[in-house]
């Protein structure tokens, strides 16, 4: 049955194909084994995804807790020598301070704008309000000194100095000798202690008597 059926299938494969049949299996063999080494090649995305190995995505940390900025130093009174290494340039971190009316504001929330290298640096550790009245940079009107100003340069003066008591901490006053003022409290405090002591002998003449 083998035999009678050859000749059927080769005359078959010859009609369609125009090859012996010999010739038709060797295509096809060839055929076949091209396509399952081109499969090889190529592996399906369920196939991929079993090969990759799952990779370990390291957790990200927490974000640290905001620093909040330090609390302004309440430095009292200060002479304007002192206030000058308040200017931003001390590397050791002192707070950035400037002078209003004798005034003494903690700016260092503004260090961009009176720090090192900023706008009005040059306002830094001193008493401005002369050069704010005015608006000017010359260095010559850094000073308290507000004589002589116009009505007009005083207000303007004024709306600096509203505008730094709503924004800054106020932390001390300028004095012109620490001494003397010093000095001046000691004499208060004694001739009040004077003063208690004079009514103190007054009450006692009194019962005395």
């Amino acid at each position: 049955m083998a035999i009678s059926l050859y000749p059927t299938l080769a005359e078959t494969v010859h009609s369609y194909t125009g090859l012996d049949l010999p010739a038709f299996f060797t295509i096809l063999a060839l055929m076949v084994g091209a396509y399952r080494l081109v499969s090889g090649l190529f592996v399906s995305p369920e196939e991929a995804e079993r090969r990759i190995e799952p990779v370990e995505v390291p957790k990200a940390e927490p974000p640290p807790p905001p620093t909040r900025p330090a609390e302004p130093v309440q430095l009292g009174d200060v002479t304007e020598e002192e206030l000058r290494a308040y200017d931003g340039s001390d590397p050791g971190g002192k707070p950035l301070l400037m002078a209003i009316k004798g005034q003494i504001y903690d700016v260092s929330m503004s260090r961009m704008f009176y720090g090192p290298g900023g706008p009005y640096a040059l306002f830094a550790g001193r008493d401005a309000s002369r050069a704010l009245a005015l608006m000017s940079f010359d260095p010559k009107d850094l000073t308290g000194n507000i004589e002589g100003l116009s009505l007009a340069e005083l207000e303007t003066l004024q709306d600096w100095e509203y505008k730094f008591m709503e924004k800054y901490v106020k932390v001390g006053q300028l004095v012109t000798d620490k001494a003397s003022n010093s000095n001046i409290e000691s004499l208060r405090d004694t001739e009040k202690a004077e003063q208690d002591l004079g009514n103190k002998e007054c009450d006692t003449g009194i019962e005395a008597m």
